[in-house]
């Protein structure tokens, strides 16, 4: 029995993937084979030699030791795409609240409560509230997978022109965007061209502040921008002297900080993306068959921390995690074969400083091997599935 571990409550339609008759899942068990999260955090946690993969019901990983669970041998899962409608929407949302002044006019319109004649001042005031249309206007996307290209097609829909940049674009998320998207490859041209700008990549020490003093400087006076992706990508404090400036007529985030809450022309909500049930659902259901596949099979599909690898053996599979250095498959293979073990089939995949092999083996398998594996410099799991 497989025991799956839940930090936070994880959607029913998710959890109940799992055959009952193989796992048992509980928020409160010892050493569990795999751990599923949200948002709990768990860089302070240490983990149980029994923890073979964590599945982040979600896109970002930042609440969890990745780099430390590759070390431990823990593969580290997240699920890209799953919450991507819920996402495009609030991003189309957040577009059209940062044209229509529609957050500053129920305000308004909410405290004449009480107040004599308040229709007919309802009515008379609402001058002060107008903006332009989106129709018409050039969107500039940074990212365009599984979020920035769902918007780029939305926002074509709703008569926008599209431009967008990704280094990193791949051929399957290029054929899902409609034909009228123009694809830059300097994203100078999205700062720009752009009427409004909606950023949508993953936080590293390398993306941090993509839009910063030097980036604003370049687009065109009265932009409007937008970020639901993560709050280090966008500098706060930029973005707010641009405001005071003249220079940005809006910024939309659902990252708050400090410096943007209560500055006039600048929308902060909680960080609403993927809260939809339907989103949450959909990232418990792939999180758990992530998990499922791994553990029963040794494939790993969206892992963050290993490289992709799949395979569809015959006989019984060894499963490696190692270090990704010269000689170590090699040496893998060699102490196999000294256990009279014929191989039948291999796959090997690298990510960064780590390997994964799999070996599609034949005939008895002695368990002896596991050890001769594990003594092999570099190596850091050995799994054997039949």
């Amino acid at each position: 029995m497989y025991k799956i571990q839940t930090l936070n409550k994880i959607s029913e339609i998710g959890t109940d993937v799992f055959d009952k008759s193989k796992y048992s899942i509980s928020d409160d068990c010892a050493n569990p084979e795999a751990i599923m999260v949200r948002s709990a955090k768990m860089h302070d946690m240490q983990f149980g030699d029994n923890l073979l993969a964590i599945a982040r019901a979600g896109a970002g990983v930042n609440n969890i030791p990745v780099e430390r669970c590759a070390q431990e041998g823990i593969c580290v899962f997240n699920t890209p795409g799953a919450n991507s409608n819920a996402v495009k929407e609030l991003a189309i949302c957040a577009l059209l609240l940062s044209s229509r002044k529609i957050v500053e006019a129920a305000s308004w319109a909410a405290s004449l409560k009480g107040t004599p004649d308040a229709p007919k001042t309802v009515e008379g005031g609402k001058s002060k509230f107008a903006g332009p249309e989106i129709a018409g206007k050039t969107l500039g996307i940074i990212g365009l997978g599984a979020i920035g290209g769902k918007i780029a097609n939305a926002a074509e829909a709703l008569g926008m022109k599209v431009i967008g940049y990704d280094p990193y674009l791949s051929i399957g998320a290029a054929l899902h965007l409609e034909p009228s998207v123009k694809i830059v490859t300097d994203i100078n041209e999205i700062y720009a061209n752009s009427d409004y700008i909606t950023i949508h990549m993953p936080y590293t020490p390398q993306t941090k502040n993509t839009i910063d003093t030097d980036q604003i400087a370049m687009m065109k006076d009265g932009v409007r921008l937008i970020n639901l992706a993560r709050g280090e990508l966008i500098n706060s404090e930029a973005v707010v002297k641009a405001i005071a400036d003249g220079k940005v007529a809006k910024y939309v985030t659902d990252f708050a900080d400090d410096v943007v809450l209560g500055v006039e022309n600048v929308i902060v909500l909680p960080h609403l993306g993927a809260s939809t049930p339907e989103s949450e659902d959909n990232c418990a259901v792939m999180a758990a068959e992530e998990l499922i596949d791994y553990i029963e099979n040794g494939n790993i599909k969206n892992s963050v921390n290993l490289p992709n690898a799949s395979m569809n053996a015959v006989g019984t599979k060894i499963c490696v995690i190692h270090k990704n250095v010269p000689t170590t498959i090699a040496s893998i293979t060699t102490a196999v074969g000294n256990e009279g073990i014929n191989i039948e089939n291999m796959v090997n995949a690298s990510k960064k400083d780590f390997a994964y092999t799999m070996l599609d083996v034949t005939g008895d398998v002695p368990p002896t091997v596991e050890g001769k594996i594990n003594a092999v410099d570099g190596v850091i799991r050995v799994r054997i599935i039949k």
